[in-house]
């Protein structure tokens, strides 16, 4: 059952979700990846997030870019939370879309981490912290991540 539901607004923004993937698998956190785009097929969008509960999903990351229109319209259809990560699919190297995710209008938040690859491993590592206040074994794993990382 996926603890986390990662949504992408398109096939050419997996490569970059990967890292999302690969994180939350090292931490020992259950995940699925899914194409679904805000514009193109909302509701595929609002299916999937509003079925995704049933399922064990507890928090979503969801990564777009350009308009980043995504992140936000997930939050729309959950009270669970949405991390977006701004993915670099313009001219405007991924800033046009950490503004769209990042302004979000009170009453919808969207958590938003970088531009790209950190913030797609940094979104799993949020996404594994929210889900360690109420899983020890995942929170334990967190702490070890950042030990790690002390010890380089």
């Amino acid at each position: 059952m996926p603890q986390v539901g990662i949504i992408v607004g398109s096939a050419t923004d997996q490569p970059v979700m990967e890292d999302t993937l690969k994180t939350l698998t090292d931490l020992g956190v259950e995940a699925e990846l899914i194409v679904a785009s805000a514009h193109r097929n909302p509701k595929k969008v609002q299916e999937y997030v509003e079925s995704a509960p049933g399922t064990g999903v507890e928090v979503f990351v969801a990564a777009a870019g350009g308009a980043a229109a995504l992140p936000g319209v997930v939050a729309s259809h959950t009270t669970l939370p949405v991390i977006g990560v701004p993915i670099a699919s313009s001219e405007l190297g991924g800033v046009d879309a950490l503004y769209s995710i990042v302004q979000m209008p009170p009453g919808i938040p969207v958590a938003t981490v970088a531009v790209g690859a950190w913030g797609a491993r940094n979104a799993a590592l949020l996404a594994a912290e929210v889900l360690g206040i109420k899983y020890a074994k995942i929170r334990d794993a967190v702490e070890q991540y950042r030990e790690r990382l002390r010890q380089r």
